[in-house]
């Protein structure tokens, strides 16, 4: 079961879990998921997939669980955008943590092998400069509401981990990104670059644009995924490539795969917004096997591809308020 299956990260797991033979069920409200990204798992999914449109707050999606008592239990349904959290902690909280529960206590009830939970490296908070890039023995100080509510689920985890032997992997995403991200809204600054770049729109960096985060594209991080279904277990393993990345940077980057020079306007920075953050993937690589494989550079242009494509398509003709 994938909860947020019909989300950026959840509908690419959904694909790649179709492709190694499992039946899979999605578990999505559709306020930020959207069926659009199931197509392909639709067509040819068949009988293995089964979609449900359900919150994962609701009592029923507990009851959901126990009907169908999924063996391992990939929780990505989230409240993501970090400007949303400091904005309205309660959502949140709401979101993130009582869903996370009712998520927990259907797989207790049926004694799931397995939770798999998509969590985030603003546990760390603001670590200091010499501990970059942050391994998992890092205090986990987060300073949004966002980051609190993904610790709050961890703790949960290890509990239900020792009172009701639920096992558990819990993976801190660096900054996913990917062809599939939304470009009309959300929370992604790539998203938001390529759709500015293949329309011909002013580019907006708030702050300097020196603030850094550690970019991990989509596939790699479904991989990890996949691999923590039987790995892992216990364990808090940081999903990213070690690398430090500016703002600035990833937008020359961009630019270059999309052949254009833009115009850049700023902005003050945002509340709750790091300054520097990259994640350490050396235990990942130890107990899940895993390590990154797509540059940025890569991954980059597979994003400018798929805007361009959009825009040809005017899906990117109008945007959503609030788009830089």
């Amino acid at each position: 079961m994938v909860t947020g299956g019909a989300g950026f990260i959840g509908s690419t797991l959904v694909g790649r879990l179709l492709a190694e033979g499992h039946e899979v069920d999605v578990v999505d409200d559709l306020s930020t998921g959207s069926l659009t990204n199931l197509a392909e798992a639709r067509a040819e999914g068949g009988r293995a997939l089964t979609i449900h449109h359900l919150d994962a707050r609701l009592p029923e999606a507990t009851d959901l669980i126990v009907r169908r008592r999924p063996q391992v239990i990939f929780h990505l349904a989230a409240q993501p955008d970090v400007r949303v959290s400091v904005s309205d902690p309660v959502l949140d909280a709401d979101v993130n943590v009582l869903g996370s529960l009712r998520v927990l206590e259907g797989a207790r009830a049926v004694g799931a092998d397995r939770v798999v939970f998509a969590a985030s490296g603003s546990l760390y908070g603001e670590p200091d400069a010499s501990d970059i890039p942050v391994r998992e023995s890092h205090p986990h100080r987060p300073l949004t509401p966002n980051g609190v509510a993904k610790k709050a689920v961890i703790d949960y985890l290890v509990a239900y981990r020792e009172l009701y032997a639920l096992e558990f992997a819990a993976l801190a995403l660096g900054n996913v990104y990917g062809p599939r991200q939304d470009f009309l809204g959300g929370s992604g600054v790539v998203a938001f670059f390529a759709k500015a770049l293949v329309t011909g729109r002013p580019v907006t960096i708030f702050g300097n644009g020196e603030q850094t985060r550690d970019y991990v594209y989509v596939d790699d991080v479904v991989d990890a995924f996949a691999r923590a279904s039987t790995k892992g277990g216990g364990l808090v393993c940081n999903i990213g490539t070690g690398t430090e990345t500016s703002v600035n940077e990833l937008l020359r980057t961009m630019a270059g795969a999309a052949g254009v020079e833009p115009e850049v306007r700023h902005a003050p920075l945002r509340a709750g917004e790091l300054l520097r953050s990259a994640l350490d993937p050396t235990r990942a690589a130890i107990h899940l096997g895993w390590r990154p494989w797509t540059t940025l550079e890569e991954g980059c242009a597979l994003v400018v591809d798929e805007a361009r494509r959009r825009a040809r398509g005017r899906d990117l003709a109008k945007g959503r308020p609030g788009d830089p």
